[in-house]
């Protein structure tokens, strides 16, 4: 177990069309870790871009990957990255959009439900257990009566692309810290009222 890795995901759509919507947070969040570590995204057999590093010098091994496929099909590929990589759901750490969490506002856990989430409730299912590790980005709710599923295939507002750098920034801290001092500790930094 001491050189198992950490398997990283960040949810999307594919394509350069969805780079900048809310609903590709959590791959935007899996671009400064990769940035981070060093390491270019590649493609893999997993039908998942796939970027592998070290937390660090004698860090963790990391190995970040954003599924090829659509969000509500993400099970698929991560799990075959689970089955290639021997990784245990709890080294398994989803990074993903979050309606009903303020933007600029991230927060943890594991397990539980999927709250309609159909990245999450895939991948769930296709590893057969919601037991995995959640860095949620929130996003917020749509303004007024906008349909939430047209409201995550935008992209931010102005006001949110000057703040969404440190969200980032955040969302790959949690992460790290997740994986360096376990998920209570991660909880105690994000859950803390500003």
């Amino acid at each position: 177990m001491a050189d198992s890795p950490w398997l990283v995901v960040g949810l999307g759509n594919p394509g350069p069309g969805y780079a900048s919507h809310r609903h590709n947070v959590g791959q935007m969040a899996l671009d400064e870790l990769a940035r981070r570590i060093g390491a270019p995204f590649k493609r893999h057999k997993t039908n998942a871009a796939v970027a592998e590093g070290r937390l660090g010098p004698g860090g963790a091994r990391l190995v970040l990957a954003k599924p090829s496929s659509f969000m509500n099909q993400s099970g698929g590929p991560v799990a075959q990255l689970v089955r290639f990589y021997s990784v245990p759901p709890e080294r398994l750490i989803v990074l993903h959009d979050e309606l009903d969490i303020p933007f600029d506002t991230i927060r943890l856990k594991v397990g539980g439900g999927h709250g309609g989430h159909n990245g999450l409730r895939d991948i769930a299912s296709a590893i057969g257990t919601p037991d995995f590790a959640r860095v949620r980005i929130g996003i917020g709710r749509p303004p007024g009566r906008q349909d939430p599923a047209d409201f995550v295939l935008s992209p931010f507002t102005k006001q949110e692309r000057e703040s969404l750098p440190s969200l980032l920034s955040d969302a790959a801290d949690a992460a790290e810290q997740v994986i360096t001092d376990g998920l209570l500790a991660a909880q105690q930094r994000f859950h803390a009222p500003s």
